[in-house]
């Protein structure tokens, strides 16, 4: 790989993982702002613990070994072990917010792949509208796989623009000062290495994202009086 192609994989990553990618991901708080309507996220510190329990319960031992096993079929063209996953993930879903924030955010990748023109990206855009669903992290996969993203880059980014996206939901909703955000996205960003290291090798049989307490924020969020996000 020569230095020019390494660092356009770099660009391209920052690309996919920044908040301005146009698939709305802003919108949502995955049930953060219901928990902050209850009182268990009130401060900094209570934001820290709901974000970093999610991050080594949840997404980073399922969503993230999910995101490497799909850049892995993607890499293979192994159509069917896609289908497959983002089957598994659409199922996995707990809350019928939850389910809509993934096909939507779905929905909103696949057409600016499309909308991109790169070459390169052709066959991720004629899979992904041959599916008749598309959950989010299986077209990010894709478009990682198509650049060739090194994987364990790619998952490390995935995790971080995740918990950009949570710590930006609590400075609105906590709310929280810049000061904090960034307090609260260095401590987690000290967290995503050892997350993403662990995702890569964590085999199907242990993937996990039993975490009871944020299925009912997910679900309770659904009828909560007064919101500014959509989940």
């Amino acid at each position: 790989m020569t230095a020019s192609s390494s660092t356009l994989q770099l660009v391209r990553l920052l690309q996919l993982a920044s908040p301005a990618l146009p698939v709305g991901a802003y919108t949502y708080s995955q049930g953060l702002e219901w928990a902050v309507e209850t009182g268990a996220i009130r401060d900094e510190a209570s934001t820290a613990r709901w974000i970093s329990d999610l991050l080594q319960y949840g997404i980073g031992r399922y969503e993230a070994p999910l995101v490497f096993a799909l850049m892995q079929a993607w890499t293979a063209g192994d159509l069917s072990e896609i289908s497959r996953l983002n089957g598994e993930f659409l199922a996995s879903r707990e809350t019928a917010e939850l389910r809509a924030e993934t096909a939507q955010m779905g929905f909103s990748l696949s057409r600016l792949v499309r909308d991109l023109r790169d070459p390169a990206l052709a066959d991720v855009a004629t899979t992904l509208a041959g599916l008749p669903e598309v959950a989010f992290p299986t077209g990010w996969a894709g478009v990682a796989a198509a650049w060739r993203i090194d994987p364990s880059s790619a998952v490390t980014a995935y995790l971080w623009s995740w918990a950009e996206n949570q710590v930006m939901a609590a400075l609105k909703a906590v709310p929280l000062g810049q000061a904090s955000g960034q307090r609260l996205l260095a401590a987690l960003g000290s967290k995503i290495p050892n997350a993403a290291v662990d995702a890569l090798k964590l085999p199907e049989t242990e993937w996990s994202n039993f975490t009871p307490a944020f299925a009912i924020a997910c679900a309770r969020h659904e009828t909560q009086y007064s919101r500014l996000f959509r989940s």
